[in-house]
């Protein structure tokens, strides 16, 4: 589960049919005169002849501070030309051609029209646009950044001619002309006017957020009207301006005194700082918008947003200290249940993995008033921003599949934990957005085990144990273990991922014959082969504690399985033979897809305090060439259904998907890097022949 930044850019366009039914109903009896624009705005500037590299360049930026692509195009189409369905309570908007089109877009606005269009919402015909294109906030564009963007507009982009689609809002929220009286009573149409108390910084910052950036159409709340508070209230300057709105089912969180500068100017370049990673439509404004903007832009917004006052300590956020794991990570249902779906990515100790997963301890979603955010995301999934810093997407899977109950009890856990003060979500809660959301649920036929219901069972204690065994092998088991993996290093999530070594069902099958030991051999059996091998270590006493607790676990998820029965999931599946490995390839797939959880020398991945995220897969603290992983098919089937993790939508890891071929030959790759030997590979396969990719 992921925690962010979130804004729903669209969200505004949701109240688009409750904005026109209140004017329409404020307004009637008004009558609109259409004013024919201006040609030409004050300093008697038109459309150049020719144009000039330098105003087009700015142009440029202008439409990148205002990220005018992001409504202007529809989904795979192409840029400004419009078209992207916006969805209200009254039916759809289309968002329209701002192409230079002569006939379709807006090739024949005079720049006097294109000045009213983008300060007063209506068009060259007298057309009135409804307020979610956020023209209140593009009136503060100064004139001659207002005069470069039109001149992009009309010389750097590339006609298209695309008609624009009608709405489909019906009477009588299709009134646009009763707008003019919403504008009357809300509009400021003035350009921003600098403070001359505060510096050159805070005013260049004050003129974004407040101007082309339009930060408050989702972060500030809403009014009577419909309108920004702040458009009626004490303006800008007020104490709700970007303090957080409710928009859809997303909280967009309050901006006021939020992060230090150098933090905010992080999340605005990369998408991502040590306090949060951005969710939702706000990955699309990093990835067309933020990104783009100069250094010195991203710290004057930082810079004003720093300044606004709010109830926050003036220091911003403490850093997160509590780094242990939580007692109620084994003694509640939210806690075993976010330590089998969450814990691979997050971590136990709510970290998450730096440039990779985003961290819920210190987090301001998590923490918010609001648990919008937090509920959208495990329901309906999630991506990070595809940056320069950061090319690699990840994704979260919804987490559909699992009742409110369980995503209820999951969130509690973690606004209450790692020092956050969030307050408990409710199952009700998650049902209601549930019904609004409608997310697509995992169609998978692998029913996945509850570990939640470990604490329902006579021998809680015991199967609690024995599941922490395997998901914190080599730090509970120091004299067993010889590297730093633990069992879900290969048994996914506890155990519970299908086509992810699970143990559903597993110790249903032993006693059973082994080929590489040449005997029938018991679970303990098993089990100990994994320590000798995969962990490079030592035995477990077939009688001890520890034992004991793992078998349990093992026949708890047992269930109603019984010899010779087919088990959905069971094992990693396999891959074909006739696929000759290409090491060289290989390295390149382990580049591009490994390397930022496994480190680019199979190092593996620590955290700043220098434990072990994610297992080396070579080296002297990998499985040495006895196990298993240490066969290139063996290790590809793993691949091909389970790395990497956060590839795509598939619950609940996001896990596998690459081909077949990257999948052999990555495969190939790491598992002929230098590991440990293993002392006991010359009694392997004593009866029966040996594997063509045997390391020895």
């Amino acid at each position: 589960m992921s925690d962010d930044v979130s804004v729903k850019r669209g969200s505004r366009w949701k109240t688009l049919g409750t904005l026109a039914a209140v004017a329409a109903v404020i307004g009637a009896g008004i009558f609109w005169w259409v004013v024919t624009p201006p040609r030409v705005d004050e300093a008697g500037r038109e459309l150049p002849e020719t144009a000039d590299g330098a105003l087009v360049t700015r142009g440029k930026y202008m439409a990148e501070l205002g990220d005018c692509v992001a409504c202007h195009t529809s989904h795979g189409g192409t840029p400004m030309a419009g078209g992207l369905p916006l969805e209200t309570p009254f039916g759809v908007l289309y968002s329209t051609n701002i192409t230079p089109d002569p006939k379709t877009g807006i090739g024949t606005y005079s720049f006097g029209a294109f000045d009213r269009a983008m300060r007063k919402g209506v068009t060259a015909d007298g057309t009135h646009m409804y307020p979610a294109m956020p023209y209140p906030s593009y009136a503060k564009m100064a004139p001659d950044d207002m005069y470069a963007l039109y001149v992009y507009l009309m010389k750097g982009v590339v006609p298209v001619a695309s008609a624009n689609k009608p709405s489909e809002i019906g009477f009588p929220f299709n009134l646009r002309w009763s707008l003019a009286f919403w504008n009357t009573v809300f509009l400021d149409s003035r350009p921003f006017m600098a403070d001359s108390a505060k510096d050159e910084v805070w005013n260049r910052g004050a003129y974004l957020v407040q101007g082309l950036g339009h930060c408050g159409a989702c972060h500030t709340p809403r009014g009577i009207g419909f309108q920004e508070v702040a458009m009626s209230e004490k303006g800008m300057n007020g104490a709700k301006f970007v303090s957080g709105a409710k928009v859809e089912e997303w909280n967009a969180i309050n901006l006021r005194n939020l992060w230090t500068v150098k933090d905010t100017v992080e999340l605005l370049k990369t998408g991502q700082n040590r306090y949060a990673t951005v969710s939702g439509s706000m990955t699309e404004v990093i990835h067309n918008s933020t990104q783009n903007f100069s250094e010195g832009d991203l710290v004057a917004i930082a810079t004003y947003l720093k300044s606004l006052p709010s109830d926050r300590p003036s220091e911003g956020p403490p850093q997160a200290v509590d780094t242990d794991v939580p007692e109620a990570m084994f003694t509640t249902r939210g806690g075993l249940a976010y330590a089998q779906f969450c814990a691979d990515c997050h971590r136990l100790n709510g970290a998450g993995v730096a440039k990779v997963f985003p961290p819920l301890a210190g987090n301001p979603t998590v923490d918010a008033k609001d648990p919008s955010t937090l509920v959208h995301i495990t329901l309906t999934g999630w991506k990070t921003a595809e940056t320069q810093a950061y090319t690699r997407v990840f994704t979260m899977p919804g987490f559909a599949r699992l009742e409110d109950q369980e995503i209820a009890d999951i969130l509690s856990f973690v606004r209450t934990s790692w020092g956050n003060t969030g307050a408990p979500v409710s199952p009700a809660e998650v049902k209601a957005a549930r019904r609004t959301l409608d997310p697509k649920v995992d169609s998978s036929k692998f029913e996945t085990p509850r570990i939640a219901n470990l604490l329902a069972e006579q021998n809680a204690t015991q199967l609690v144990r024995g599941m922490r065994l395997n998901t914190e092998t080599h730090t509970l088991l120091p004299k067993n273990v010889g590297n730093v993996l633990n069992c879900t290093s290969c048994h996914l999530n506890g155990g519970t991922v299908a086509d992810g070594s699970p143990y559903v069902g597993v110790s249903a099958f032993f006693p059973s014959y082994a080929p590489r030991a040449g005997r029938e051999i018991t679970l303990e059996d098993r089990i100990n082969g994994c320590f000798l091998r995969s962990m490079n270590g030592k035995p477990l006493a077939k009688d001890g504690d520890d034992m004991k607790a793992m078998v349990a676990y093992f026949d708890w998820m047992k269930r109603e399985t019984k010899p010779g029965d087919k088990v959905e999931g069971r094992g990693v599946g396999k891959i074909s033979q006739t696929i000759k490995p290409d090491p060289e390839n290989g390295q390149q797939v382990y580049a591009t897809q490994c390397a930022v959880c496994h480190g680019k020398s199979g190092e593996g991945l620590k955290d700043a305090q220098g434990k072990v995220v994610y297992p080396p897969l070579w080296g002297d603290e990998s499985f040495n060439i006895g196990a298993g992983m240490a066969r290139t098919y063996t290790a590809a089937a793993f691949v091909k259904r389970n790395m990497p993790i956060g590839f795509h939508e598939r619950f609940p890891l996001g896990q596998g998907g690459l081909s077949d071929r990257a999948a052999v030959d990555v495969a190939e790759y790491f598992s002929h890097m230098p590991r440990p030997d293993f002392p006991g590979k010359a009694n392997d396969w004593p009866k029966d022949k040996k594997p063509a990719d045997a390391r020895y």
